[in-house]
């Protein structure tokens, strides 16, 4: 087994999970032919921009467009307009963005081709709300669902009926021009509909369905948009739709490709590899017990693997916000992970966001290590107090052990990895 420091071989292996679904590689060979007519590139989402420059550097023709991505994450394009908008709570800048990319939309012909580049965060990014209603009524119902745990799909089945151009809308607006799409999936189980809430693809979900999540997290919501909600002309189209007759869609990147990009480097190094699973879902806390007792299933029965070990996994945890502390998901899921293992010996576990940014603050996610308790309790850090008030990056600040990588122009969802070193 290689001799490198477990916190280096972690970091290595985010490195790689990165470095899989990185847009100037994964996205070229997927590019569609080129149309009779004009090209347009349109868009949203972390990577988004980064996937734009790599249809400039690609595309045989001419070509022109706007794409909106996250403050920070934008790249040097020539043709393609960028612009820069807030995420996860949306801003006027996004909302503007995307009344042009609508009207771009509008003015296609039917021998024009719509090239939109999505990956996740685009939800956020391109926010447009449905006749009705204001920005500041999509602000409060994102920051609600945000702070409420409900899943991804959840939250973008009330984000659909909240818009005018996301569960669809967007390939509507193209009339007969070609769409094709190209994503970068960030959500478990790779559904189209679900990346940035699906603004080119049909829509499964319904009003109901939307009116439902709002009941079930309990979330109060402006009074227009409880009309919005339930109004018919809201429903967003549907697979069979004929206004997707000319639209289709491939993912170029996905989270599993990065888990397994980690797992070759992790048995290179001369451990034995589990993927746990591409598309877990639950509260951090929860599946960090489980994985927990995973883990200790590894050291006394070597089972599902004996050790040497790496446990990899990815998908989107949730967290239900009680606390008013700092912090997202990934250094919920460690520090939760930390109090469960209680100093168990050998372990070294990372958990990152692939994006570079975790919840809201500047880092990707955090460390840890069988002396983490120890050194905590050293230094007068309270673990659970600090778990209970979901303040893990103030904890994990406070140890030095905070992985700031900084945003990475793309966006396969959580990376986590256990290792189990005898």
């Amino acid at each position: 087994m290689t001799t490198e420091k477990p916190e280096q071989l972690l970091r290595r292996l985010f490195a790689a999970a990165v470095a899989a679904a990185d847009p100037a590689k994964c996205l070229p060979k997927h590019l569609p032919r080129p149309p009779k007519g004009r090209t347009v590139v349109v868009g949203a989402g972390k990577a988004s921009a980064v996937m734009a420059k790599a249809v400039e550097d690609h595309w045989p023709g001419a070509l022109a467009g706007l794409v909106v991505t996250r403050y920070g994450c934008a790249a040097p394009c020539r043709r393609i307009e960028i612009v820069e908008a807030a995420h996860p709570v949306p801003d006027a800048a996004g909302l503007d963005a995307a009344r042009r990319i609508l009207e771009i939309a509008r003015g296609l012909g039917p021998d024009d081709l719509m090239l939109a580049v999505i990956s996740g965060g685009g939800s956020a990014l391109m926010t447009l709300p449905a006749a009705g209603l204001t920005l500041a009524d999509k602000q409060a119902v994102n920051a609600a669902l945000l702070r409420s745990g409900a899943a991804i799909g959840d939250m973008n089945a009330v984000r659909k009926h909240l818009s005018a151009i996301k569960g669809g809308r967007l390939a509507a607006a193209a009339g007969r021009a070609r769409v094709a799409s190209l994503l970068i999936s960030d959500v478990p189980g790779d559904d189209p509909a679900v990346i940035a809430s699906g603004p080119t693809v049909p829509d499964r979900s319904t009003l109901a369905d939307a009116h439902a999540v709002i009941e079930r997290f309990k979330i109060a919501v402006p009074p227009a948009v409880e009309r919005c909600l339930a109004d018919p002309a809201n429903e967003t189209p549907k697979p069979g739709d004929p206004v997707f007759r000319a639209a289709d869609a491939v993912i170029v990147a996905r989270p599993r490709e990065s888990l397994e990009a980690a797992a070759r480097e992790a048995e290179a190094a001369g451990l034995r590899t589990v993927i746990l699973g591409d598309a877990i879902e639950g509260e951090a806390r929860q599946v960090a017990r489980e994985q927990a007792r995973l883990v200790m299933d590894v050291i006394k029965f070597g089972k599902p693997v004996a050790a040497p070990a790496a446990l990899l996994s990815g998908g989107e945890t949730t967290v239900t916000v009680r606390g008013h502390g700092k912090g997202g998901r990934n250094t919920e899921f460690l520090l939760a992970l930390a109090i469960a293992l209680d100093g168990a010996p050998g372990v070294h576990a990372i958990a990152c966001d692939t994006d570079g940014i975790d919840g809201s603050e500047d880092n990707a996610g955090a460390v840890i290590g069988p002396d983490t308790l120890a050194r905590a309790a050293k230094a007068g850090l309270d673990a659970q107090k600090y778990l209970d008030t979901n303040d893990a990056y103030s904890f994990f600040a406070a140890l030095g052990d905070l992985v700031v990588s900084g945003p990475t122009l793309t966006n396969v969802n959580d990376f986590r990895a256990i290792l189990v070193i005898p």
